[in-house]
């Protein structure tokens, strides 16, 4: 389908195709004048800022491991084309364990060091996280000893002892890295700044549908250990930051009134704490 509207001029847009259209915003495959082959973000009102963070982690990080930001204007982005080919591809074709230690170099070759300050506009941590506190305190006040309580207990005590704090990525999972021209790549960066550990913990519940892997302990404790030697940190470490992100994306669905991917998150958040409680 062709784009509705006019691109800027400058950026020599020729045909438009949108190729996907979610919450966050409208994507389209364009073509520009030369042959290039891109990728226009129309962002949505409902995640511009968010999205607008994404994009200043990507113009920080101007194509270290990163898809290129290549112009923007207030509400459309447009960047390189990051492949065809998803790191859930990889695994339904290579095995999970391959996409893991994917996953693995690709992390390291995002936060490799930059001599350029990073974004003022990154969120922390303790603003990532204020869903969480909100629905422990909701819930502390009504005397539920729930999983939310103790999570928001354990992302304090995260927070207050971060180390290795730098530029994150923030929504990593099997769909936000892409195999193109210039290798895997990650896309779709929510722009955050925090622990390192913190980066990784969304993939624990990827890919969303394969219950069999993201509620399987082994799996679990294989990621973990994967992680933890490419972070250089203790796997327990690791596993408490799963835990904690596990807890707060059930709180966003709860917010949305997702009964159904609450409880999904839950029970991947239930199976990591028995790994952590083995360790």
């Amino acid at each position: 389908m062709a784009a509705s509207f006019s691109f800027p001029k400058e950026w020599r847009v020729q045909s438009a195709r949108r190729i996907a259209d979610t919450v966050v915003g409208t994507v389209y495959e364009v073509t520009r004048a030369g042959g290039e082959l891109d990728i226009a973000k129309v962002l949505k009102p409902r995640a511009l800022e968010d999205s607008l963070r994404g994009a200043d982690f990507m113009a920080w990080r101007d194509g270290i491991g990163c898809v290129r930001l290549l112009a923007r204007t207030d509400d459309i982005l447009l960047m390189e084309h990051a492949g065809k080919l998803t790191l859930r591809d990889r695994l339904v074709s290579h095995g999970d364990l391959d996409a893991t230690r994917i996953a693995a170099e690709v992390l390291k070759e995002y936060h490799r060091p930059s001599e350029t300050s990073p974004p003022a506009t990154l969120q922390p941590l303790s603003r990532y996280f204020a869903s969480l506190f909100r629905k422990a305190e909701d819930d502390r006040l009504d005397g539920t000893a729930s999983p939310f309580v103790e999570a928001a207990g354990m992302a304090e005590i995260l927070i207050a002892g971060q180390r290795d704090i730098k530029p994150l990525h923030g929504d990593l999972h099997h769909e936000n890295i892409m195999l193109g021209p210039r290798g895997w790549l990650i896309i779709d960066p929510a722009g955050l700044i925090g622990d390192a550990a913190l980066d990784i913990a969304n993939m624990f519940s990827n890919p969303l549908d394969r219950f069999d892997l993201t509620r399987n302990e082994e799996r679990i404790a294989s990621m973990a250990g994967i992680f933890a030697d490419t972070l250089g940190r203790d796997v327990r470490t690791v596993l408490r930051y799963a835990f904690a992100y596990g807890c707060l994306s059930a709180t966003w669905h709860d917010e949305d009134g997702n009964g159904k991917d609450r409880d999904d998150e839950l029970a991947v958040a239930t199976a990591i704490r028995a790994v952590l409680r083995q360790c």
